[in-house]
């Protein structure tokens, strides 16, 4: 099985000095889980929030590329219809060369209003500018050639996109699905998927397996790394971090239901069990909760329905990815070739 985390840095407006504090910690944590072992990261892209979440993804990924050696360095997600995809292939392209093909590029829609109010795009036209803008962008990694595009958002005209990605055709792109509909959609594409963090086991489950059927009938074969699920982390010791542990991670998503209206890939403005996850804000099965031997138990259920890459939120401190990588990683290795 292989592991990584997701997520962000933040650094709030006001004050005489910027408070470069969390953004430290992030890059801390990236460079020890390089050190570690692990297989990748994913850096969130989010404008406007008033909490100072990391907005500009791909310089961050340039700085994270220099700093490490062998981790993956990907985008969760780049949200195309907020940029020009000619610059974003880019800057895309940059961060491949620069890292030596270490890109994973994440690519979404979007999905939170006050983004397409800031940028006031009218979020019914979100598909449309991130379907265009990612045939431009796949266009500009593998055309060695000049080429024009004329589109109904875009005009490009003789252009040619440098510098060249060092993985070919190009990165592997990767589309967060939630809804059936999605991941049927993306696997018809031959991209890669990101299931998020917030649905429980049992739809988890669901999603791997409606995944699995789409592949077969448009004739993929299913590569589980090509699929990555989401989880939350929190490494307890005593039973009061457990329940503490537990609180956190339902008060995280009752705030990000208040602050943002929805869950990605869920219509309307509270959890509905049956369409997108089973009591999300009492079920911990979303998330990896416990100690070592409960977590890893957590990881088997995950790895006996079909998963092998498995990407955790980022920790708040960096001996969580020590712990982790030190008591839990090499005994998920152990049972794994113990079973085989």
């Amino acid at each position: 099985m292989k592991f990584g985390f997701f997520g962000g840095a933040n650094s709030k407006r006001g004050g005489d000095n910027a408070d470069t504090s969390d953004y430290n910690r992030v890059i801390d944590i990236v460079t020890e889980a390089d050190r570690l072992g692990y297989h990748g990261i994913f850096m969130v892209e989010h404008h406007f929030t008033g909490i100072g979440q990391v907005s500009a993804t791909l310089n961050m990924l340039s700085y994270l590329a220099a700093r490490t050696r062998n981790i993956r360095l990907g985008t969760a997600v780049t949200v195309l219809p907020w940029h020009n995809p000619v610059l974003v292939a880019e800057q895309a392209a940059t961060v491949d060369l620069l890292s030596g093909g270490r890109l994973d590029f994440g690519v979404g829609k979007g999905y939170r209003d006050n983004e397409f109010e800031g940028f006031t795009i009218p979020k019914e036209e979100a598909d449309e500018r991130y379907q265009e803008s990612l045939s431009v962008i796949l266009k500009a990694f593998t055309s060695d050639q000049r080429f024009s595009h004329h589109g109904k958002y875009w005009q490009f005209e003789n252009i040619i996109v440098e510098p060249p990605t060092v993985q070919k055709p190009h990165p592997p792109i990767w589309i967060a699905a939630g809804s059936d509909d999605s991941i049927r959609a993306v696997a018809k594409s031959g991209h890669n998927v990101m299931f998020d963090q917030f649905a429980n086991i049992a739809r988890t489950k669901e999603r791997l397996d409606i995944w699995k059927e789409a592949c077969a009938e448009c004739g993929r074969q299913y590569d589980p790394m090509q699929v990555t699920v989401a989880r939350g982390i929190f490494i307890t010791r005593t039973q009061q971090e457990y329940e503490t542990a537990l609180k956190t991670r339902k008060e995280g998503l009752a705030k990000f239901v208040s602050n943002f209206g929805n869950l990605p890939g869920q219509e309307g403005k509270s959890p509905k069990p049956e369409s997108y996850s089973d009591a999300i804000f009492e079920d911990e099965s979303g998330a990896l909760i416990g100690d070592p031997a409960r977590i890893i138990q957590q990881i088997n259920v995950l790895k006996d329905i079909g998963f092998e890459y498995i990407i955790m939120t980022m920790p708040q401190k960096v001996e969580t990815v020590r712990i982790f990588a030190e008591e839990i990683m090499p005994r998920v290795q152990s049972l794994a070739i113990a079973a085989e």
